[in-house]
């Protein structure tokens, strides 16, 4: 395999990290874990993970639970994998990052140049150190989170992958999709119409098969970043998170399925989604803020193995109001990929993009660019309101000059009171891709509509334009290096 890494710089650390504990220990060396021990599965947890990420929105730690009550000591609960730019930047192998945006580039420029790595198929790995099989198969024996106080159950996927292969081009896709108890072998999964999974579970059940699935509940945090983002249909998960990885994962077939599962994972549940068999999902705290998904029936998953480790840890991302465990790193990926796609669509002058936090990284984008030619903000936004990475359950678009950092919700918002016109500029495209989680939405409704706002200084006049009441960059540069003790006070 050694021939097969990719020449690149992992920051500090000159390999990848091999599964989820050694990455734990590296977050740990940058002192961005905190361990939590004896909070309970009912609802602690999620109030816990809720309390700290909305006490330190701009940089929380992530949350290792341990002794959970009513479970062996050495069964553990992470929240908060990647919800920083440094443990992003650790976990992708960027240099120490000085904010935000700064692993926005770093996420852009790799893929410029990104190499995809297979998955290479293993007979063993520290995944089988333990295997439940059919009747011996006991969801409950996992301390599975019940995670708001209106839940519909208690959900054992939410920072998990859902592995499934397409019956039709034979390439396996992970999906990250919430997943309920239903009882000891049984759950619910449900996946947003258009989404990935879905249309593969339909291909099996147009023909009246059952849909093969696996569901990993602790693993790699880079599985999980590859597994929640728009990546493209046909291009597996596994080979996207190993080109960031720069090595291939290594995999194994499951015994009821086939499909591969990680290795090193932490807990796999391996079974079939059947056609026809169907229970109440729902209702669910969601990334935008609410409970917006109804109660519906949904196809039922019977659990015919559960792969663990020995003190597996199991990976939990819980959605609710933002700021939540995982809406910053699903902000970064979010722009990244926005910008490389508008650029491969042949926009120019890109400086910057940022799916903002209060949008759950993705109902409030915006893009910065230097303009270059009447029409260049509307072409902006056109785009990066199509984008796949853009597009799905997206709200407004704005774009902003070259001067107006766009992760920066108060320049934005300048920007929009002082250079944007209403009537002028202001668009609505309507039909545009929405779902179930929308709360703007009738059950249903899959459909909305998109507000384009152009904040740019109008390009036929923008010689004419009030120039900025601001130091110019020397003069602010001789303050700091004078004054800029005064910021210490």
């Amino acid at each position: 395999m050694d021939d097969q890494v990719r020449n690149t710089s992992f920051g500090e650390y000159q390999t990848p990290h091999k599964d989820l504990r050694e990455w734990l220990g590296r977050i740990e060396g940058i002192g961005e874990l905190k361990v939590v021990k004896g909070a309970g599965w009912n609802l602690e947890m999620g109030a816990i993970a809720e309390m700290i990420y909305h006490d330190k929105p701009e940089n929380p730690p992530a949350i290792l639970f341990e002794e959970i009550p009513g479970y062996p000591k050495d069964f553990k609960v992470l929240s908060g994998m990647t919800a920083s730019a440094g443990r992003l930047a650790v976990t992708l192998g960027f240099d120490k990052p000085k904010g935000s945006m700064d692993v926005v580039q770093s996420y852009r420029d790799r893929l410029k140049d990104f190499p995809l790595f297979d998955a290479h198929h293993v007979e063993t790995g520290a995944i089988l150190e333990n295997v439940d099989r059919d009747e011996e198969v006991d969801l409950y024996k996992f301390p599975v989170p019940f995670l708001h106080e209106e839940d519909g159950g208690r959900y054992i996927g939410t920072g998990d992958l859902v592995i499934m292969r397409d019956p039709d081009d034979d390439w396996v896709n992970l999906g990250t999709y919430r997943v309920v108890v239903h009882d000891k072998n049984t759950v619910g999964l449900w996946m947003s119409p258009g989404k990935h999974g879905r249309l593969i579970r339909e291909k099996y059940f147009r023909e009246g098969k059952p849909c093969p699935v696996m569901i990993s509940c602790g693993h790699d945090p880079l599985l999980f970043l590859s597994s929640g983002n728009e990546v493209a249909y046909g291009t597996g998960e596994f080979a996207h998170a190993g080109g960031h990885r720069g090595q291939p994962f290594d995999v194994i077939a499951g015994e009821f399925t086939g499909l591969p599962m990680p290795a090193d994972a932490e807990i796999v549940l391996e079974g079939e989604i059947l056609p026809g068999e169907e229970a109440p999902e729902g209702p669910f705290g969601e990334w935008t803020g609410y409970y917006a998904s109804a109660v519906r029936t949904d196809p039922i998953v019977r659990i015919k193995r559960v792969y663990y480790r020995n003190g597996p840890i199991m990976t939990m991302a819980r959605p609710g109001r933002p700021p939540a465990d995982y809406t910053f790193s699903k902000c970064v990926v979010k722009s990244a990929l926005i910008w490389d796609q508008v650029e491969k669509a042949g926009l120019p002058g890109v400086k910057g993009v940022w799916s903002h936090i209060s949008g759950g990284g993705r109902l409030f984008n915006v893009i910065s660019i230097k303009q270059a030619y009447g029409g260049h903000a509307k072409q902006a936004l056109l785009l990066a309101a199509g984008a796949h990475a853009g597009n799905y359950l997206g709200r407004w678009v704005v774009v902003v000059d070259e001067d107006i950092d766009p992760s920066n919700l108060f320049d934005v918002n300048w920007a929009m009171n002082t250079r944007c016109d209403p009537a002028e500029d202001i668009d609505i495209v309507r039909g545009t891709w929405s779902g179930a989680l929308d709360p703007r939405k009738r059950v249903g409704d899959n459909l909305n509509s998109r507000a384009l706002v152009d904040a740019c200084r109008p390009f036929e006049w923008i010689d004419e334009f009030p120039h900025v009441a601001e130091s110019s960059p020397e003069l602010m540069e001789a303050t700091i290096d004078k004054w800029g003790h005064l910021l210490d006070d």
